[in-house]
């Protein structure tokens, strides 16, 4: 504890370091000033109750990613999911348009370039949820003065108030301690805890609903999801390579052993956070179209809880785990950079087998990843809604009849330190003491931990 203290300390005492964890805290206390002013002309407190009947549903994991900003429909409400979502269609365009896969290859050039796309897609992407948010508000008739004048100022407050939020990520990324999207989006679910924790509290002292007994297992649930989360995020395979001796001028290069780490878990949130914002676009169309019994027949085998949901959910991370590891780790430039530097696998022959060889080791552990982030992911799904196979139609019959309800409509716990929340908090807060500790270290001081077991977060 000591050693923890005297590094904490040693972030204060380098002004570089200080100046960016300070700018990078006001610029969050920024983004939490703004939950606090609302859209003009909405009637905010209609609203939150009836976000508050869909607080199991995506729309109520879009609301966490915002701090409760969307359901108060604030200035920020739509937070940094436009940026997500855009992120996302570029990404996998970049796969198709030879363009875009071009502009990838050309270093920090193309990368500016991509990154400007990003932020006029975002731009547009907020003005046609804006518009829909305005429909919304309207049609429920919570809106004090509606028509085109309420929409126009609806689409204004919010796009300006996404760029704002854009901006701000932009800025903790390069003046701040970095991670600035994932940031915002940790600060947006840390707020939400004491009130969690007031929930529990409520549930078992007030209310009563639960007993002490409930109480125990579900914090130690959440102990063991913590536990079960650090240890595969510092998980890694560690493929041994060797780099033969040869000379270069006068000197002997080489002849040393040392290996390649693959994370386990190398693409970390972003597939949840992924996956998250697509399932949530047929939950805020349902609230568009809520009066259209064709459209909601249509979307209601998606809805939050079905078995399609779950399937659709748990598919997407596995693929979008594969797509993103696929992005950031290239086995066939590993391979050559290792032949080009007389570096080889003991056993594996340079060149094709060694690109193939570490392209395999990398698909199970991404596979393992993927399912690992599936688990922590539909945990509050099972323990909130359950798995409702008694909507599946060959088998709903025999799924009513001979399966408890508890398990095919939830405990109806809502396990707010579990699941996608918990996973962002403990892989953010790895990530961001991983770079605090990587500053300290390069100008000699002692980081968090001792060095046989320093933090490594998922870009270690």
């Amino acid at each position: 504890m000591g050693k923890f203290l005297e590094a904490f300390m040693n972030v204060f005492k380098i002004p570089d370091l200080r100046r960016r964890v300070g700018f990078t805290l006001l610029l969050l206390a920024v983004y939490r000033i703004g939950a606090h002013i609302p859209t003009p002309g909405v009637d905010t407190a209609r609203l939150q109750e009836m976000f508050e009947a869909a607080s199991g549903t995506a729309l109520g994991i879009i609301d966490m990613f915002s701090g409760g900003q969307f359901s108060q429909l604030t200035i920020f409400a739509l937070g940094i999911m436009p940026y997500i979502t855009a992120s996302i269609i570029l990404q996998l365009l970049t796969v198709v348009v030879p363009t875009l896969e071009k502009l990838q290859k050309e270093g920090e050039l193309g990368r500016r370039k991509i990154t400007q796309w990003t932020r006029y897609l975002t731009i547009m992407l907020s003005i046609a949820q804006s518009f829909a948010m305005a429909g919304v508000v309207q049609q429920s008739e919570l809106a004090y003065s509606p028509g085109w004048g309420f929409t126009l100022m609806t689409i204004l407050t919010l796009t300006t108030g996404t760029a704002f939020v854009m901006w701000l990520g932009e800025q903790i990324t390069e003046r701040g301690i970095g991670n600035g999207m994932s940031l915002i989006i940790f600060a947006g679910i840390v707020v939400g805890l004491p009130s969690a924790i007031g929930n529990l509290y409520d549930n078992v002292f007030i209310t009563k609903e639960w007993n002490l007994i409930q109480l125990v297992l579900i914090l130690a649930g959440m102990v063991a999801v913590v536990a079960f989360i650090v240890l595969v995020e510092r998980a890694e395979r560690r493929i041994p390579v060797q780099y033969a001796r040869r000379v270069v001028g006068r000197r002997m290069m080489g002849g040393q052993s040392t290996h390649l780490p693959l994370k386990v878990n190398s693409a970390g949130v972003i597939p949840v956070i992924f996956a998250s914002s697509i399932l949530s676009f047929p939950q805020t169309l349902g609230l568009v179209v809520q009066d259209n019994p064709t459209l909601a027949s249509i979307l209601a085998p998606i809805s939050y809880g079905e078995p399609l949901y779950e399937l659709i959910y748990v598919t997407a991370i596995i693929f979008f785990c594969f797509f993103y590891v696929s992005i950031i780790f290239n086995p066939q430039e590993v391979a050559d950079n290792m032949r080009k530097y007389g570096g080889f696998i003991p056993g594996i022959r340079s060149g094709k087998p060694t690109e193939e060889h570490i392209n395999q080791i990398l698909t199970r552990i991404t596979m393992v990843g993927a399912l690992y982030l599936a688990l922590i992911s539909i945990i509050p799904d099972f323990l909130i809604a359950g798995i409702r196979l008694h909507h599946i139609p060959l088998i709903g019959d025999w799924a009513d009849a001979s399966l408890p309800r508890w398990f095919l409509e939830g405990l109806n716990v809502n396990f707010y330190f579990g699941g996608t929340s918990l996973l962002i908090i403990v892989g953010v807060a790895m990530d961001t003491v991983n770079q605090i500790e990587a500053q300290l270290v390069m100008r000699h001081y002692e980081g968090f931990t001792p060095r046989a077991g320093r933090i490594k977060g998922r870009r270690a």
